[in-house]
Parts: structure tokens; C-alpha cells; sequence
């Protein structure tokens, strides 16, 4: 039995079958945002009702339903859940040993000033890790380092979602953008260009915007110059590495340059008064004496061997992420090196590419082709496993006894089972929104803007983020749809598939996984309605941003379009 999708399903009209598609995420938004139900409940009854309208509204029959959010499921478990078990895992690691204690003091020896620690941990360090591993990680162990170092874990959370926006479209090695070159047939270059000259925009303007967040418009102005070097030095060389070197480095590179530059700008220019938050008349006081404690105690050994779990995190996520060590990792490696060759033969044996039952090339899509439904279980090339090892090494270098990691460990699932059910029935509800058709729905909805769809283009981009948690599921959604309208309406392909990528790391910060994974990081689970009430308008307006200079670029500046 097969199902066909069918995007007309009410009254054979488009607009009123997208708003019947749209009813999910409103309820989404509802029960978190003002009914502030706990995100697992949230998670849950999303979940149930998506299944509902797929079946009700769009026929889609019960059990290939049922199928499609177990895929999803899965999906949420592993890599997702691994990632965020294993990234709070290393926290908790370094804070079990003491050493987390030493880079606290590190930090502030460099700046005591919170809106520059900001700079430094969730803008600069959160992109580096955003360009190595992606899928969560660099949200997660930044924001447990910013409420390490004494931050609101619900501002931690939050700030960090914020400030992960301007690398996202070049995330994990630049996969959201070579993995679009195949359903578009557009070389991975050309996107790679127009979306580097369209992110260095908000990636200049996003360090302005977190200060003014955290201390408003008037404190801004003290921290200009930093704000100037972190933000400038990414940008530039975000548009350089993505217009010379291709989709894979701008966010490493980007990453390093910001965060070397402002360390070394701030041995030369502090800020003339020291922005704290409230409440922390203590630390100011104690904070002096700090600073003194990092120079005058702590040798430059002991301050490496504090952040030696980190380096080593990014070590492996590095490695993980080099596309011959990855095809290794998953048993897919056809080169000649002997190393990668034996790599490959354990990664055969622990890669497991089960077919979904009922829904394998059973759904016929739009374009009338079969769709593939895989488990994609990579055990030894998920990004979590790399975290795993770093962990596994942080127990050798803080020495920790077994015992101390097996505590640790149960502490960390315990806390974080109900994280991983709310991104696991996200998760689910996404794999059951696509699968139904309701996210194609929407999207040809929008696609019938005609002359206004170079305003909207990015709009997609920004739903599909939203829905499925990933910049790249979302180019693989709606690349495609891009490409074809941009055609009819008389824009460039080129433009447009680059939008619904730029426009999707505005919708980053309200996906429902990255709400749950920010929470589950620094230990609010059950507080996500207040998490993504703080991101949800900040998401709107780096949107309309994005939306404007998409639409600029096609009517005004078309010049810039490679």
C-alpha cells in the first residue's frame, strides 16, 4: 500500500488545507508560550495531534503515521539526545573535578565584564563549535560554560540561542549547504557565495544586538570597540572563507579570528566602567581579588589543564567532522588509506540503516517520486560519540575515578530524561509534519506570493527550521521549491535557495528541539514556555532583516548576486 501526498485537502483549496497544516504549530506555540505547559507535555500533545490531522485531514493511513514519528523518534534519540547526554556529561566533569573553577577565574582574569564574556563564550566560542559539530552542541556547552561562570541559566540559554544564529547556515562543516547542491542541482559554491554575502550582514549587527539585549542601548556604547572587532572580524571573514574557500570553513575560521582578536584587543582596552548583572554586588567584590587569584596562583600549566577537556572536545568534533574520517566513522570510507579502510570496518558494524516498516518508499511525493524512510542509527559517527571520547579522556586528565564518572553519568540522565522525551516527541512531530505533506503545504502557500516572494523566500527557510530543528533538513525541504518558483516568478534560483538557508537560522532559536536541548543544557527542563517567550521576538525581527535584504538584493543590489 502506498499513500500519496496531498496538499489540497480542504475543499481542494491550498490556503484553508496550510492553515488546517498550520494548527499544530499554533497549538505548539499556544501551549508553550502562554498556556506554559513543560515542554515534554508540550512536546507530547504536538505530537499527538499532528498525528491526529495526518490521518483525519490528510489521509494518511494510521500505521504509516505512526511509523513516520517513530523515525522521527529515533532521530531525537540518536544523534540529537546522544549530543546533549554527552555534552552536559563533559560540563559536569569538568565542575566534578574543580577545574571548571580554574577557567571561571581564567575568564574573568581576560574580562570581568558580562556582556564581553558573552562575546567570547556564546558568539565566538558557540560558532566554533556551531562550524565543528553542530546538531546542538554548541548551545549546550556554551551556555553551561556562561552559567558556570554565574549567568541567569535562562539568559544563558537564551543568549546563546541568540548569538548561535550567525553561523548556523555553514554549520557541522557547511553540510546545511552542500547537502542542498542534490535536490537543486545548484553547485555548492554558488550558495555558498550568496549566503556569504547575505549572513555577514547579521553576523556584524548580532553582537551589537546581544549587548543591547543584555545591558540596553545606552550601555552599548561603552563596549563599542569590542563590540566592533568581534563582530567585523567574524563578518569579514565569514564573506571571504564562504566566497574563496567554499561552505565548509567560514565558521571555523570566522570563529577562531573573533575569538583570538578579542582576546588580544582586551589585553590592550578594557571598558571604562564593568557591567555586571543585578544581584551581584558580591562577585564585583570579590572579583578583583579573582583576577588576582588567576595571575598570581594558577600557572599557565594549571590554566591549560583546566581547559585541556575542551581542547580535546574540539579535537574529536574536528575530526569527526572531516568528511573522509566521516565517511569512515559510518562505513561509507572507499579511499586507500589503511587507517580510514580499518576505521571503516568497525563503523560498518556499528551503522544500522534499518527501512522504517509501512513507510520505506511507500509515500509518494509531490514531484511524484517514492521517499526513502531509513533509521539512521551511526553510532560510531555521531557528533555524541566524539563528545563521549573527550569525556572519556576528561576522566584521565581531571583524575576522577570510575566512580566518580558513574556518578556523574546517572545525575546527568536523571536529570535530563524529560529533556529527551521533549525532543524526542519534537522530533517526532516534525518527521510526521513532512511526511504528511503538511510542511509542503505550507510552503507552496507561501510560494504563491508571486511578485512579493523575494520578501517571503526567507520566510520558508525560517519554517522549515522551525519545524524540523536543522537548517539543513529545512534546505532539503524547501530547496527544491525554491528553485522552481524563483524561476516562475523571475528570481534567481541562486538567491532564493540561499534565503531559505539565511532565513532558517533566524528560526533556529524557537525550534522546538533547540528550545528543549538549550533548556536541558543548563538545567531548566519544564521551563521552556519562558525560554522561547524570550527568543520568539528576537527570531521575528533578525527574520524581517533577513527578509528585507533578500528582497533588496533582487529588485536593488542584484549586482550582488554571484
Amino acid at each position: 500500500m502506498t499513500f500519496t501526498q496531498n496538499f489540497t485537502v480542504v475543499g481542494d483549496n491550498l490556503a484553508l488545507s496550510a492553515i488546517v497544516a498550520l494548527i499544530p504549530i499554533l497549538y505548539f506555540f499556544w501551549a508553550l508560550a502562554i498556556k506554559r505547559m513543560k515542554g515534554h507535555i508540550a512536546g507530547v500533545t504536538t505530537l499527538l495531534l499532528a498525528l491526529l490531522l495526518s490521518v483525519i485531514a490528510f489521509k494518511m493511513p494510521v500505521g504509516m503515521s505512526v511509523m513516520s514519528a517513530s523515525q522521527g523518534i529515533v532521530y531525537g534519540l540518536l544523534p540529537i539526545g546522544w549530543i546533549i547526554v554527552t555534552s552536559v556529561l563533559l560540563y559536569k566533569l569538568t565542575v566534578k573535578s574543580g577545574q571548571f573553577s580554574i577557567i571561571r577565574n581564567f575568564i574573568l582574569s581576560i574580562t570581568e565584564d558580562r556582556r564581553l564574556q558573552a562575546l567570547l563564550v556564546a558568539f565566538s566560542f558557540g560558532a566554533f563549535l556551531e562550524g565543528a559539530a553542530g546538531f546542538g552542541a554548541p548551545v549546550a556547552i556554551s551556555a553551561a560554560l556562561l552559567v558556570g561562570l554565574g549567568f541567569n541559566p535562562l539568559y544563558a540559554a537564551g543568549i546563546c540561542l541568540l548569538a548561535n544564529t550567525a553561523p548556523v547556515a555553514f554549520g557541522a562543516i557547511g553540510i546545511p549547504i552542500t547537502a542542498v547542491e542534490g535536490p537543486t542541482g545548484i553547485p555548492a559554491m554558488e550558495i555558498s557565495k550568496m549566503v556569504g554575502r547575505q549572513l555577514p550582514f547579521i553576523s556584524v549587527f548580532i553582537p551589537f544586538y546581544l549587548v543591547i539585549i543584555m545591558a540596553g542601548f545606552k550601555r552599548v556604547w561603552e563596549v563599542m570597540p569590542a563590540i566592533l572587532i568581534s563582530g567585523v572580524s567574524f563578518a569579514v571573514t565569514q564573506y571571504l572563507s564562504s566566497n574563496f574557500l567554499g561552505p565548509e570553513l567560514p565558521d571555523i575560521l570566522s570563529a577562531l579570528v573573533s575569538l583570538f582578536a578579542l582576546v588580544i584587543f582586551l589585553k590592550f582596552w578594557k571598558p571604562k566602567t564593568i557591567f555586571r548583572f543585578k544581584g551581584e554586588a558580591e562577585i564585583a567584590a570579590a572579583s578583583a581579588e579573582q583576577k588576582k587569584t588567576t595571575e598570581s596562583t594558577y600557572t599557565a600549566g594549571q590554566i591549560f589543564h583546566a581547559w585541556s577537556p575542551f581542547l580535546v572536545l574540539t579535537a574529536f568534533i574536528s575530526l569527526w567532522g572531516i568528511p573522509a574520517v566521516k565517511s569512515a566513522l559510518t562505513g561509507h570510507y572507499e579511499g586507500a588509506n589503511a587507517i580510514l579502510k580499518g576505521l571503516n570496518k568497525l563503523g560498518e558494524l556499528l551503522t544500522f540503516m534499518p527501512e522504517v516498516p509501512l513507510i520505506h518508499n511507500k509515500i509518494i511525493n509531490g514531484a511524484g517520486e517514492a521517499v526513502a524512510a531509513i533509521y539512521k542509527i551511526e553510532v560510531l559517527g555521531a557528533a555524541g560519540t566524539a563528545i563521549l571520547f573527550a569525556c572519556i579522556i576528561t576522566k584521565y586528565i581531571s583524575r576522577l575515578s570510575w566512580k566518580d564518572v558513574y556518578e556523574t553519568t546517572k545525575e546527568t540522565l536523571y536529570e535530563l530524561k524529560l529533556p529527551i522525551l521533549t525532543i524526542s516527541s519534537v522530533v517526532g512531530f516534525a518527521y510526521v509534519t513532512n511526511a504528511s505533506g503538511m510542511s509542503t503545504t505550507l510552503g507552496m502557500t507561501l510560494a504563491k506570493t508571486g511578485a512579493l516572494f523575494p520578501f517571503f523566500s526567507p520566510v520558508l527557510g525560517w519554517l522549515g527550521v522551525f519545524i524540523t530543528g536543522s537548517d539543513t533538513s529545512a534546505n532539503l525541504l524547501f530547496g527544491n521549491l525554491q528553485k522552481i518558483t524563483a524561476m516562475s516568478v523571475g528570481m534567481d534560483p541562486v538567491l532564493a535557495v540561499a534565503a531559505n538557508s539565511s532565513g532558517g537560522v533566524t528560526g533556529k532559536m524557537i525550534s522546538p528541539q533547540s528550545i528543549a536541548v538549550a533548556c536541558a543544557a543548563v538545567g531548566l527542563a519544564g521551563k521552556e514556555s519562558e525560554l522561547l517567550r524570550f527568543t520568539v521576538k528576537h527570531s521575528v525581527f533578525l527574520l524581517l532583516l533577513i527578509c528585507i535584504i533578500t528582497f533588496l538584493q533582487n529588485n536593488v543590489f542584484s549586482w550582488m548576486i554571484p
